[in-house]
Formats: C-alpha cells, sequence, structure tokens
C-alpha cells in the first residue's frame, strides 16, 4: 500500500544520511526540505567510520596553494585544477562551519588545531577529533543538528528505488520498505548515497553501500565520469570483522612501519616509504601478500607506548582481537575505501539531468582525479554541500502530476556481485579479468531482480576499467603498466556502458559454440 506525502510534494529531497546529505540538509535550513535515509541516521553511512579527519590549510606554516599542490599530484593527472583550486580554498571555512556545529575538533592546551600528517601531504594539516574517532564525532553533532532543525522532514527506512523522469528533468522518486512504497513529486533531488565498497568483499564502508546513487542516476539517464578509480586503503584490520575495520594513515604519519612475518621493512626503499600515496602502498602490500607474506603494521617504536593514547577506537579493536599494539605488529590487508568517481557534476552540484544534483563520495567533481588525497572526501562533502544547498535554493519547486512506474523496482541484494567485483576489479586488473566480470555482470544487470542494481553498478565501472588502458593512480592495468603521457576523464552513460558490454557478450558467442 502506498502512503501519502501530498504535504512534501514540491520540496527538495535529499537521499542519503551521510555526512554529505546531513549538511546540505542544514545548509538549506530553514528552507523546507526532505532527507530521505535507507537505515536509523549514521548506522550505514562510511562517514561515521572516518578516522584520520578533515584536510585544510589552517596550520601557520600551510596554505591552501600548498593543499592543492598536493591535491594535484595525488591526482595523477586528471583532477580538475579550477574545481580542486576552488573546494581546498574553501576548506577552513567548512571547519569553522562544523564547529559552530558542535563538532569538537582535537586542540593544544593553547587553543590551536591539532594537526595530523597522512600520506602525500607536505604539511601537517589534517584537523581530526578525539584522536582517530572524527567520523564518528562529525556525525554525531550533525545528526543532532538535523533533529532539531524543523525545516528537515527526516524519512528513516525508506529506500530510494528509482527516480521518475521526463525529458531529462526530475519530476518525482519512488521510495519503498518491507512495509510499502511512497511516492514524491519534485523537480529537486540530491543524491549523497555515498560510495561503492560494499560491492567488494574486502571493504572498510558499510556493506549496503553498493553505489545506489549511481544506479539511480545511471538509470534516470545522467553521464557518470571516472568510475574506475577505486582508491583501496593499504592498511584494513585484516580479521573476519566486516565492514573492515581502518588503521588510519595517521598512525604511519606519527611513523609506525609495514614489515611482513619476517620482520623485513619492505616499503624503506620506495620514494616516500610508508607515507607514499595510497595506491602505491596498497599494491606493495597486495603484491607482498600474493608471494605468499602476511603484512603486518608495526607501530611498536612510533607511536608505541602512546598508541591506546593517540588512536582509542583502533586500540579497542585491537584488543577485542588479542592485540595491544604497543606490543604486537598488527595484521593488515588492502579494502576498498574510497570511490573517486561518479556522477559527472559541475561546480554546483549539478549533474546533466535538470533537478538532480549529487554531494559527496557519490559526485565526480574533479577533485579526486585518479587517486584521493587522504582526508579530502570528508572536506569535499562539507565543502560541496553549501554550494549544492545554493544551487537547489535557486530552482523554484514544482510538484507536477507524475506518470505513475509500473512495478516497484526489488529491495537489492549485492551479495552474488562481490565475488565477481572483487575477482575482476581488485587492486591489480587485467583484460581477462575484467571481461570476465563483464560477461558475469550483463545478465544481472539487464534483469529486474536483486541483484540488477548492484551488477549494474559493478559492470559500469568494469566497461569504464576496461576501456582505461594505462595504469594511473587508483586504476592499475597489470597487462598496461605504463601511464600514458596525457590523462582524460572517462564518461559514459548507462545507455553506452550496456553497448560496450554487450559487444563483448556477442563476441564470445562463436568461441563458445565451437568449444561446444
Amino acid at each position: 500500500m502506498s502512503t501519502d506525502v501530498s504535504a512534501l510534494a514540491g520540496q527538495p529531497v535529499i537521499i542519503g544520511g551521510g555526512a554529505a546529505g546531513l549538511m546540505t540538509a542544514l545548509q538549506l535550513a530553514p528552507a523546507p526540505v526532505v532527507l530521505l535515509s535507507r537505515s536509523p541516521l549514521g548506522a550505514e553511512a562510511s562517514s561515521m567510520w572516518a578516522q584520520g579527519g578533515l584536510a585544510a590549510a589552517v596550520g601557520d606554516d600551510d596554505a591552501p596553494a600548498l593543499h592543492l599542490q598536493d591535491t594535484i599530484a595525488a591526482g595523477a593527472g586528471l583532477c580538475d585544477e579550477e574545481a580542486a583550486s576552488r573546494i581546498v580554498d574553501a576548506a577552513p571555512a567548512a571547519v569553522e562551519r562544523l564547529t559552530r556545529l558542535g563538532v569538537g575538533f582535537d586542540r593544544r592546551p593553547d587553543g590551536v588545531w591539532q594537526l595530523g600528517l597522512e600520506a602525500a601531504h607536505s604539511r601537517k594539516r589534517i584537523v581530526h577529533a578525539t584522536g582517530d574517532g572524527t567520523g564518528r564525532e562529525i556525525m554525531r553533532a550533525l545528526i543532532a543538528a538535523v533533529r532539531r532543525c524543523p525545516s528537515i522532514t527526516l524519512i528513516e527506512g525508506f529506500e530510494a528505488r528509482q527516480l521518475i523522469v521526463e525529458d531529462n528533468a526530475i519530476k518525482g522518486l519512488l521510495a519503498a520498505n518491507e512495509r510499502g512504497s511512497l511516492v514524491i513529486p519534485t523537480n529537486r533531488v540530491v543524491l549523497a548515497t555515498g560510495g561503492i565498497g560494499g560491492l567488494f568483499q574486502d571493504s572498510t564502508n558499510p556493506m549496503g553501500c553498493f553505489g545506489q546513487g549511481l544506479a539511480l542516476a545511471a538509470r534516470a539517464g545522467a553521464i557518470l565520469s571516472d568510475l574506475e578509480f577505486i582508491q583501496f586503503h593499504p592498511t584494513a584490520f585484516d580479521g573476519p570483522s566486516r565492514p573492515m575495520p581502518l588503521l588510519t594513515e595517521a598512525i604511519r604519519g606519527d611513523g609506525a612501519i609495514l614489515i611482513d612475518e619476517t620482520g623485513q621493512r619492505f616499503m624503506a626503499n620506495e620514494a616516500g616509504a610508508e607515507l607514499a600515496p595510497r595506491d602505491i602502498v596498497a599494491r606493495a602490500v597486495w603484491r607482498r601478500r600474493a608471494e605468499g607474506h602476511r603484512v603486518f603494521l608495526d607501530a611498536r617504536q612510533h607511536p608505541g607506548k602512546d598508541f591506546a593514547q593517540r588512536y582509542p577506537v583502533i586500540s579497542a579493536f585491537c584488543r577485542m582481537a588479542g592485540i595491544d599494539p604497543a606490543n604486537d605488529p598488527i595484521p593488515v590487508r588492502p579494502a576498498a575505501h574510497y570511490h573517486m568517481g561518479g556522477i559527472a557534476v559541475d561546480g554546483e552540484g549539478r549533474s546533466t539531468v535538470a533537478g538532480l544534483w549529487a554531494c559527496g563520495e557519490v559526485s565526480r567533481t574533479g577533485l579526486h582525479g585518479a587517486n584521493r588525497l587522504a582526508s579530502n572526501s570528508l572536506m569535499e562533502a562539507i565543502v560541496c554541500a553549501q554550494w549544492v544547498a545554493e544551487s537547489v535554493s535557486g530552482v523554484a519547486g514544482s510538484a507536477a502530476a507524475l506518470r505513475m512506474p509500473t512495478a516497484l523496482p526489488p529491495a537489492s541484494d549485492p551479495s552474488m556481485v562481490r565475488p565477481l567485483v572483487s575477482q575482476g576489479l581488485g587492486v591489480l586488473r587485467d583484460r581477462p579479468s575484467i571481461e570476465r566480470a563483464i560477461r558475469n555482470l550483463y545478465p544481472m544487470a539487464r534483469a529486474n531482480g536483486a541483484t540488477a542494481d548492484p551488477a549494474l553498478v559493478g559492470l559500469m565501472i568494469a566497461v569504464a576499467a576496461l576501456g582505461r588502458e594505462e595504469s594511473r593512480g587508483g586504476h592499475y592495468r597489470t597487462d598496461f603498466p605504463d601511464t600514458l603521457p596525457k590523462g582524460a576523464p572517462s564518461t559514459f552513460t548507462l545507455a553506452g556502458a550496456l553497448g560496450v558490454a554487450g559487444e563483448i557478450i556477442e563476441t564470445e558467442l562463436p568461441i563458445r559454440s565451437v568449444q561446444s
């Protein structure tokens, strides 16, 4: 049975209850807005798990120009310099905005920010809270602010299943749960659904984060960009928990090193050593493990006895696993962590579909390029939320009569997709493994079952990965290990991706008929 939500008609709808969605809703106040979250706020948000913090040039020895320089270097030739410059320039003000909302960032005794150092940063510029609990503290403050904001209508427990589009313009959305469905007529929708880590078996993201926003946008006709670039964090805790607990880069910033079970420090001779860009460290750890070794983060000397005080969250889950980081090396392995690609948006977060915006990890702003600089993600979400809100506010709301969907799309289940994506689109890739993923994902993506949307997102990533015949940033092809002299973003629509995948399927048919 459908729920009548006529009172909400014409209001902007934000889909997603992480930092990007919450901040966009708060920035729209006091204008009325609907915030739609599949789970209770914070329960499935990757923002809640963020440990390192938020990158901003707030130190006396720092400047936005230096932050930009580091961002572009990490982005491996694919950053949009103009967009990146605008975003990092606004980062210090974003820290102040969060402070006013009640986020308790760590300070030194003299009241100055306590700044951390992370990989590929030339300065200490990571603003953090409660040591390694930054995401939790930011989400605590934002959730409290949203719940007490009278202009925000919060709908928890409903999942957006379909965007209703006519003539390349948003007309509304369909949401549902196990009890029923609701349709909201609106010409303004903001996707803030997070990343795609839940498509992988080893991930630091909540397992429900499988790229729902990308599927919604793709089926609505939006252009997507750079989907092949996935950041694998090199130091996820090697244990049975999912999502995998993260060992923040700040530990390596404090002097911890990577060793194998023999005690060999295998990153010692690499440029930047343990603080090289994440893609380099992740590949080194992956290869070491592929050679039959186990890999450990050794913090016994640095930070040593101060570990529990510096990193209370990590110390707690290590203790639960019987590990004392001051005395024991911590087992680690790479895990899917962040998606640099996403819905192609302009400087205000607008997609190529009228009335559809994207904010946070689901978007591709041009900040991250091929490889995100550590702690630029929370910063991007908070900064861009303001610009998205301003853009949404500049469009008059309307609620046209809707042409109702003929059927309710089912709830998604990515469990069957995870092994296919993990095997074909991991840290190291090649044409045979990517094509195998395409052949397996294509029929699922074309069906109407619970695997359709997760398979579609995996398929689009695979098509993008197949088309990029080079290695750059978070995308590494063992059959094309070199980086081309000039990089260009990848862009395509759902129709284009299905067309490429269909051609690959068709080329396999004659081979199979001969072999049968």
